[in-house]
């Protein structure tokens, strides 16, 4: 067995632990919150840890008394049918996110079914993730039968939310090319109230067509009205938007109202019209991916076969940036990063040294720049997966 990778405080564990099982090295995480007053492992990420858990099989997990050090060693992705209990202080996006990068690599399906806040809180609501993130596995896979069905909604701070997740499984990924954003040609939404009047939605709604509107008219957001069950434990609204451009490519924002009892009560109209200026920003800000899903892009790139891929990206998060560094660690890849106009010099034949360098010095200045990503992939295989 390899040596574990050793790494300090509780910063981006979801990466290292994804990373691990996919690699199938051991990890050690140390000094995690140790000066806090409440040092050690949090609730949502012990529930995540339990999660990975139930979805592996032969995984060994130490947790020390204190909760301050996490050693994990990875078994095999087991898959098949879960249900989950995800932690309140965590919307399910959280937990959702990170287990589609493990989806395709199972030894059966996926059929998960996570309950938990769907919508509300930091974290990526359900919407997001399967309007804007699950169709970018279609470049890398085949999607048949790849979805998130909401059965209920739930929002913070009680939750009662609860969607079920099924994936495909694959033997091995295939390399992709996304260079071209396109023009936006369409916007579509969905509004939800729950535990509360339809018209919150409505209100939600006219908010954000007042500035989409003044852009595009290609412009439909759906209502979704809960009550009873369905409608969760807690009340609440929000609104999640996906503009889609003439090459598919997704640009997406969302926002949600504040708990009962935390912070300043929100305005229906004002929560619509500060996602849709979200969503013009995103879009400003260009590439083939929003900065939502950079990681999980440059991941399915770094798994793909022993070819050449490449993606156009805006500027990249800090936790893109950490992501960098972690696949370089568990998988050895380390990726080409150029500006936009230093890319097109090069296939064009115009490049030269000094033009190259100005290039780049502009990118430098500039704070919607886009870069060019590029790697040749592992060829991870899924060993698992059997052959029929």
């Amino acid at each position: 067995m390899p040596l574990p990778r050793t790494y300090e405080g509780c910063n981006y564990l979801r990466q290292r632990l994804i990373l691990a099982t996919l690699s199938g090295c051991p990890v050690k995480i140390k000094n995690i919150r140790v000066h806090d007053d409440t040092p050690g492992l949090q609730d949502f990420e012990a529930s995540f840890i339990r999660l990975l858990d139930k979805l592996t099989n032969g995984s060994h997990i130490e947790v020390n008394e204190t909760g301050t050090t996490l050693r994990y060693s990875p078994g095999l992705i087991s898959g098949g049918t879960v249900t989950h209990d995800c932690s309140l202080e965590r919307g399910i996006g959280y937990f959702l996110e990170a287990i589609i990068c493990l989806a395709p690599f199972a030894k059966a399906s996926f059929n998960v079914t996570l309950n938990g806040i769907t919508n509300g809180g930091n974290d990526a609501s359900v919407d997001i993730v399967l309007k804007a993130m699950l169709p970018l596995l279609k470049h890398f896979m085949i999607t048949e039968k790849l979805d998130i069905k909401v059965v209920h909604r739930g929002a913070p701070p009680s939750g009662g939310g609860r969607v079920i997740f099924t994936c495909p499984i694959v033997r091995h990924l295939r390399a992709a090319s996304l260079l071209a954003p396109g023009k936006v040609k369409r916007i579509r939404g969905l509004s939800y109230a729950l535990r509360m009047s339809p018209a919150m939605a409505n209100r939600v709604v006219d908010g954000a067509r007042s500035v989409l509107d003044k852009f595009l008219k290609d412009v439909y957001i759906f209502t979704d009205h809960h009550k009873g069950a369905s409608s969760g434990k807690s009340p609440g609204f929000g609104l999640s938007l996906v503009a889609e451009t003439t090459e598919n490519v997704l640009y997406s924002s969302e926002g949600s109202s504040n708990p009962p009892g935390t912070g300043a009560i929100s305005v229906p109209e004002d929560l619509g019209a500060a996602v849709a200026r979200e969503l013009v920003e995103t879009i400003w800000q260009g590439g083939c991916v929003d900065s939502r899903s950079q990681s999980f892009v440059l991941l399915m790139m770094a798994l793909s076969p022993q070819d050449a891929s490449q993606v156009c990206l805006g500027s990249l998060t800090p936790y893109t940036i950490e992501f960098l560094r972690h696949m370089r660690d568990f998988l050895q890849v380390v990726f080409k990063i150029e500006p936009w106009e230093v890319y097109n010099m090069r296939k064009s034949g115009d490049a030269t040294p000094m033009s190259m360098a100005e290039a780049t010095a502009a990118a430098e200045k500039d704070s919607a720049a886009l870069y060019v990503l590029s790697c040749k992939g592992i060829g991870y295989t899924n060993l698992s997966k059997m052959i029929r």
